[in-house]
Protein backbone atom coordinates (compact mmCIF):
# COMPACT_ATOMS: atom_id res chain seq x y z
CA UNK A 1 0.00 0.00 0.00
CA UNK A 2 1.76 3.38 -0.89
CA UNK A 3 -0.62 5.15 -3.09
CA UNK A 4 -4.05 4.82 -1.16
CA UNK A 5 -7.11 6.71 -2.33
CA UNK A 6 -9.87 6.79 0.11
CA UNK A 7 -13.82 7.43 -1.37
CA UNK A 8 -17.03 7.24 -0.06
CA UNK A 9 -20.12 9.45 0.59
CA UNK A 10 -19.82 12.93 2.79
CA UNK A 11 -20.14 12.70 5.85
CA UNK A 12 -19.19 8.88 5.68
CA UNK A 13 -15.88 9.86 8.08
CA UNK A 14 -13.40 9.32 4.89
CA UNK A 15 -10.93 12.05 6.29
CA UNK A 16 -10.82 10.88 9.78
CA UNK A 17 -10.52 7.51 8.61
CA UNK A 18 -7.45 8.98 5.85
CA UNK A 19 -5.59 10.45 9.00
CA UNK A 20 -5.82 7.50 11.16
CA UNK A 21 -4.20 5.46 7.71
CA UNK A 22 -1.66 7.90 7.69
CA UNK A 23 -0.54 7.68 11.11
CA UNK A 24 0.13 4.44 10.72
CA UNK A 25 1.85 4.23 7.10
CA UNK A 26 3.56 7.70 7.45
CA UNK A 27 2.28 8.46 3.57
CA UNK A 28 1.57 11.81 3.07
CA UNK A 29 -2.40 13.16 2.78
CA UNK A 30 -3.44 14.77 0.57
CA UNK A 31 -7.53 16.00 0.67
CA UNK A 32 -9.43 16.82 -2.51
CA UNK A 33 -11.44 19.55 -0.48
CA UNK A 34 -8.51 21.48 0.66
CA UNK A 35 -7.17 21.28 -3.09
CA UNK A 36 -10.50 22.31 -4.60
CA UNK A 37 -12.20 25.03 -2.34
CA UNK A 38 -10.35 28.16 -1.05
CA UNK A 39 -11.32 30.06 2.15
CA UNK A 40 -13.47 32.10 0.55
CA UNK A 41 -15.70 29.60 -0.47
CA UNK A 42 -14.77 29.96 -3.87
CA UNK A 43 -12.61 27.22 -5.72
CA UNK A 44 -9.74 26.73 -7.98
CA UNK A 45 -10.49 26.05 -11.92
CA UNK A 46 -10.20 22.33 -13.19
CA UNK A 47 -7.15 22.72 -15.15
CA UNK A 48 -5.65 24.16 -11.71
CA UNK A 49 -7.12 21.33 -9.56
CA UNK A 50 -5.95 18.53 -12.28
CA UNK A 51 -2.26 20.47 -12.47
CA UNK A 52 -1.74 19.74 -8.58
CA UNK A 53 -3.47 16.30 -8.44
CA UNK A 54 -1.05 15.18 -11.09
CA UNK A 55 1.62 16.62 -9.39
CA UNK A 56 0.65 14.74 -6.51
CA UNK A 57 -0.12 11.22 -8.35
CA UNK A 58 3.32 11.25 -10.12
CA UNK A 59 5.36 10.91 -6.57
CA UNK A 60 5.79 7.83 -4.69
CA UNK A 61 3.39 7.26 -2.48
CA UNK A 62 0.40 9.16 -1.16
CA UNK A 63 -3.44 8.90 0.51
CA UNK A 64 -5.97 11.02 -1.08
CA UNK A 65 -9.60 11.36 0.72
CA UNK A 66 -12.58 12.71 -1.22
CA UNK A 67 -14.89 11.31 -4.17
CA UNK A 68 -14.41 13.96 -6.56
CA UNK A 69 -16.50 11.71 -9.66
CA UNK A 70 -14.36 14.01 -12.68
CA UNK A 71 -10.98 12.34 -11.33
CA UNK A 72 -12.12 9.02 -9.70
CA UNK A 73 -11.13 6.90 -12.80
CA UNK A 74 -7.73 8.92 -12.80
CA UNK A 75 -7.02 8.10 -9.37
CA UNK A 76 -8.08 4.72 -9.54
CA UNK A 77 -6.13 3.97 -12.44
CA UNK A 78 -3.15 5.35 -10.34
CA UNK A 79 -3.40 3.80 -7.20
CA UNK A 80 -2.60 0.36 -5.81
CA UNK A 81 -5.44 0.42 -3.12
CA UNK A 82 -8.65 1.73 -2.79
CA UNK A 83 -11.00 2.03 0.67
CA UNK A 84 -14.53 2.56 -0.29
CA UNK A 85 -16.95 3.50 3.02
CA UNK A 86 -19.89 2.50 1.74
CA UNK A 87 -21.91 3.65 5.09
CA UNK A 88 -25.37 3.52 5.64
CA UNK A 89 -27.23 7.21 4.91
CA UNK A 90 -28.42 7.83 8.33
CA UNK A 91 -24.81 7.50 9.62
CA UNK A 92 -23.58 9.97 6.71
CA UNK A 93 -26.08 12.46 7.64
CA UNK A 94 -25.09 12.55 11.02
CA UNK A 95 -21.88 12.57 9.74
CA UNK A 96 -22.34 15.79 7.84
CA UNK A 97 -24.91 17.19 10.99
CA UNK A 98 -21.99 16.05 14.01
CA UNK A 99 -19.27 18.26 12.28
CA UNK A 100 -20.97 21.70 12.15
CA UNK A 101 -18.92 24.36 13.88
CA UNK A 102 -16.36 22.23 13.87
CA UNK A 103 -13.05 23.56 12.70
CA UNK A 104 -11.60 20.39 10.26
CA UNK A 105 -8.53 19.51 8.73
CA UNK A 106 -9.79 18.54 5.54
CA UNK A 107 -11.68 21.68 4.67
CA UNK A 108 -10.68 25.45 4.52
CA UNK A 109 -13.45 26.89 6.33
CA UNK A 110 -15.96 25.68 9.35
CA UNK A 111 -19.73 25.18 8.46
CA UNK A 112 -22.08 27.15 10.89
CA UNK A 113 -25.16 25.72 8.99
CA UNK A 114 -27.19 22.75 7.54
CA UNK A 115 -26.71 23.23 3.80
CA UNK A 116 -30.19 21.74 1.95
CA UNK A 117 -28.80 21.04 -0.96
CA UNK A 118 -25.68 19.41 0.06
CA UNK A 119 -27.98 17.15 2.75
CA UNK A 120 -30.00 16.18 -0.85
CA UNK A 121 -26.46 15.91 -2.62
CA UNK A 122 -25.88 13.06 0.24
CA UNK A 123 -29.50 11.61 -0.07
CA UNK A 124 -28.94 10.73 -3.64
CA UNK A 125 -25.67 9.27 -3.05
CA UNK A 126 -26.03 5.94 -3.13
CA UNK A 127 -28.31 5.85 -6.52
CA UNK A 128 -26.84 8.16 -8.35
CA UNK A 129 -22.60 7.93 -7.31
CA UNK A 130 -22.04 4.24 -5.92
CA UNK A 131 -23.37 2.34 -9.11
CA UNK A 132 -20.41 4.34 -11.31
CA UNK A 133 -17.70 3.86 -8.07
CA UNK A 134 -18.51 0.26 -8.37
CA UNK A 135 -18.06 -0.21 -11.78
CA UNK A 136 -14.96 1.48 -11.67
CA UNK A 137 -13.51 -0.72 -8.69
CA UNK A 138 -14.57 -3.68 -11.01
CA UNK A 139 -13.36 -2.77 -13.78
CA UNK A 140 -9.34 -2.12 -11.81
CA UNK A 141 -9.94 -5.00 -9.09
CA UNK A 142 -7.43 -7.56 -11.18
CA UNK A 143 -4.90 -4.69 -10.34
CA UNK A 144 -5.89 -2.84 -6.99
CA UNK A 145 -6.52 -3.84 -3.96
CA UNK A 146 -10.33 -3.04 -2.78
CA UNK A 147 -11.62 -2.77 0.57
CA UNK A 148 -15.05 -2.15 0.93
CA UNK A 149 -16.18 -1.00 4.69
CA UNK A 150 -19.87 -1.18 5.27
CA UNK A 151 -19.49 0.39 8.92
CA UNK A 152 -17.30 2.58 10.60
CA UNK A 153 -16.72 -0.61 13.28
CA UNK A 154 -15.14 -2.47 10.07
CA UNK A 155 -13.11 0.53 9.14
CA UNK A 156 -12.26 0.80 12.50
CA UNK A 157 -11.21 -2.81 12.83
CA UNK A 158 -9.00 -2.53 10.20
CA UNK A 159 -7.19 0.05 11.08
CA UNK A 160 -6.11 -1.52 14.34
CA UNK A 161 -5.75 -5.26 13.47
CA UNK A 162 -4.37 -4.83 9.41
CA UNK A 163 -6.07 -6.28 6.38
CA UNK A 164 -9.81 -7.05 6.67
CA UNK A 165 -12.58 -6.67 4.93
CA UNK A 166 -11.33 -7.10 1.06
CA UNK A 167 -13.56 -7.30 -1.59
Amino acid sequence: MRKIIVTGSPGAGKSTFARKLRDKTGLPLHYLDMIWHKADKTHISREEFDGILEKILATDGWIIDGHYSRTLERRIAACDTVFLLDFPLDVCIDGIRERKGKKRGDMPWTEEKEDMDFIRYVEDFQTAKLPEIYRLLNEYESRVKIYVFRSRAEADVFLSEGFYGER
